[in-house]
């Protein structure tokens, strides 16, 4: 979805058929503070401009995309007629407490993966957001896994269900998607890991697999397969992000980036 129309449908859904207060309320010119009362990361910035220009109103930011906040620090000013800046409040801050959330949370996975393995977050996002929620992880410092099921095929166990013939079906699947896609394998044991790597897959997903498990996916790789990627996701959180950074694999992936991801505190105050 294009900045303007997210723009346009959360300030449609928020104001439905008309603004209550503007029929009784004055129009006279105002400002307001967006202030940060949590620790955070900022995120989300390029749409909150969106909505604020759908209304009329002029924001100046004093924290970018990816800076962190802290209690009492000023994030940004808004400037515009007052009825405006009053129907944007709750747009502009549910959209930059979202993406900030998700950011603030990538950030603590980045941190705790010391810069030994990639970071990755997951397709487990909200319906029709998508694009925002893998856009503030990015910001966050996590880079993103595929967008859909168009930029990679991956196959998961619940495709594996439906072959019969892993070599074989890889082999088709050369033969038709794009030159540039990458085939990933999600395997919950080393032997699952084991016959899809020598069926020819590009990435393997260790899923839910043990620690020992992992370690032997990671000494074939590297003895017999050193092209292949290896890949770790399932339940890796925060508290457990440690036991996979020195195994040797590519990269993990968790979708509590996203849906683990906590609110800050962050309000506007308006001042005539």
């Amino acid at each position: 979805m294009r900045l303007e129309e997210f723009a346009r449908a959360v300030l449609a859904e928020d104001i439905g058929r008309g603004d209550l207060f503007e029929r009784v309320g004055e129009h006279k010119k105002a400002a307001a503070k967006i202030v940060a009362k949590s620790d955070g990361v900022l995120a989300g910035v390029p749409y909150a401009q969106a909505i604020a220009k759908e209304l009329g109103l002029t924001i100046s930011w004093q924290k970018s995309d990816g800076e962190e906040f802290a209690p009492k620090e000023l994030i940004a000013h808004v400037y515009g007629d007052s009825i405006a800046l009053l129907q944007a409040e709750r747009s502009l801050l549910n959209t930059i407490l979202h993406a900030s959330s998700i950011a603030t949370k990538a950030r603590e996975f980045v941190r705790l993966s010391e810069g030994k393995i990639k970071v990755l977050d997951t397709r487990k996002t909200r319906p029709l957001l998508r694009v925002f929620e893998k856009y503030a992880a990015r910001v966050g410092g996590v880079i993103n896994h595929r967008m859909g099921l168009d930029d990679c095929l991956m196959i998961k166990d619940t495709h594996l269900a439906t072959i019969e013939d892993l070599h074989e079906f890889i082999k088709k699947s050369r033969a038709n998607i794009p030159f540039t896609a990458k085939i990933e394998v999600e395997c919950e044991s080393f032997e699952a890991a084991k016959l899809a790597m020598e069926a020819g897959a590009d990435i393997i997903m260790c899923d839910n697999m043990d620690v020992e498990a992992v370690k032997e996916v990671v000494a074939l790789r590297d003895s017999e397969f050193t092209h292949v990627l290896l890949e770790a996701s399932g339940n890796i959180t925060p508290q457990t992000i440690k036991d996979y950074i020195d195994l040797g694999i590519d990269a993990i992936s968790s979708g509590a980036i996203v849906h683990q991801a906590v609110w800050p505190d962050i309000s506007m105050k308006i001042e005539i």
